[in-house]
Formats: structure tokens, C-alpha cells, sequence
């Protein structure tokens, strides 16, 4: 009902994610009006889902979600329930194999910079950016303007998300696009 009611209201793509666990989450999904579904604890349980998802659906349809956690060794692993549970799977194999698999889009979070507002984990984005050749979405960190121009300027993502900024109006979507525009970073209008 909720993704029914929110394609009702807007006229812009979105993705649902969070408790997506078959084909037949996904088609209720879609049905509802979503663009495209999120997976990411029920795709490292079955890595398959993302193929049979791709297949039925189309790979556009499917956003793997990564939440990264940082080693000591400098690689990064996919961690599950907030971070709290290493899956000790590398994640820069693992956004290989998902896109082999038909992913086609990652949604990046940095467990590391979420919720730290201090910049995205610009080193992340350009790991995954450079080991896939699908959109990367980057998230967590973000905690200015300023954040969002470097993401980019620096290649790191194809888009950036941010939460608690939109959500505690500390800035609008409105800001976010005058000021890259203003740096001659392009965005739709």
C-alpha cells in the first residue's frame, strides 16, 4: 500500500528495497508502481535472486544495495544488519559477480561514513566505480553542499544520496542542484 500510495503522489523513478526476498516481492513491487527494486541481505543469502530478478524484469529493474565495511587490510567487506554482521564477502568481488549476474545499478553505502557527516567515502566510490561498468550510487557521509560537488568532481559516483540532510531540511534537492550547477557539474533541472 505504501508503494502504491508514494507512485501515486510523485512523478519521478524510485526503488524499493528492504525485505525483498523473491520474484515474488519484486512483481509486487513493480506492480504497485515501483521503478526498480533493491536487494541486498536476500541477494548474499541467493546470489541467484539478482539473475532471476534481471531475467524476468530486466537488469535496469534491479539495484543491488552494498553496505561496505572497511578492513584493516585496506579491502572492503559487505556487511548486513546495520554493520553489525560481516558476511566476509569482499565487496569489490561480490559488485563483479552481481553485475555478471544482471545488477544494474549498485547503491554504495559506506557503513564507515554513514550517519558521520564528514564527506562520502570518495576512496569506496572509485573502488566499485572502477571494478563495474553499471551506475553507482553513492551514500552515506554526506554532510554538505560541498560533499556532493566533491563525489563528483572527483568521478567517484554517477548519483549521490543523502538522508538526514532532506530530512531535517537542512537543505533542499533545490539546493543541491543550484549549487552544482553553479560549479558546472550537470544536473537535471
Amino acid at each position: 500500500n505504501v508503494v502504491e500510495n508514494v507512485a501515486r503522489q510523485i512523478c519521478i523513478p524510485f526503488t524499493v528495497g528492504g525485505g525483498i526476498r523473491s520474484l515474488e516481492d519484486m512483481k509486487r513491487m513493480l506492480r504497485a508502481g515501483a521503478d526498480k527494486v533493491s536487494l541486498n541481505s536476500s541477494a548474499l543469502r541467493d546470489p541467484d535472486l539478482i539473475r532471476q530478478g534481471a531475467e524476468m524484469f530486466g537488469n535496469q529493474c534491479i539495484v543491488l544495495a552494498v553496505d561496505a565495511k572497511k578492513q584493516e587490510d585496506g579491502s572492503w567487506h559487505a556487511v548486513i544488519n546495520g554493520g553489525r554482521i560481516d558476511t566476509g564477502k569482499d565487496v569489490l568481488e561480490w559488485v563483479r559477480e552481481a553485475v555478471a549476474l544482471g545488477a544494474g545499478e549498485i547503491l554504495l553505502t559506506s557503513m564507515d561514513a554513514d550517519g558521520t557527516k564528514q564527506g562520502f567515502d570518495i576512496e569506496l566510490c572509485k573502488a566499485v566505480r572502477n571494478a563495474v561498468s553499471v551506475p553507482v550510487i553513492a551514500s552515506g557521509g554526506c554532510g554538505s553542499l560541498a560533499h556532493f560537488a566533491e563525489v563528483f568532481e572527483e568521478d567517484a559516483a554517477d548519483a549521490a544520496l543523502a538522508a538526514s540532510l532532506f530530512h531535517y531540511h537542512e537543505l533542499t534537492v533545490q539546493d543541491v542542484k543550484d549549487y552544482l550547477k553553479e560549479r558546472h557539474i550537470e544536473v537535471r533541472p
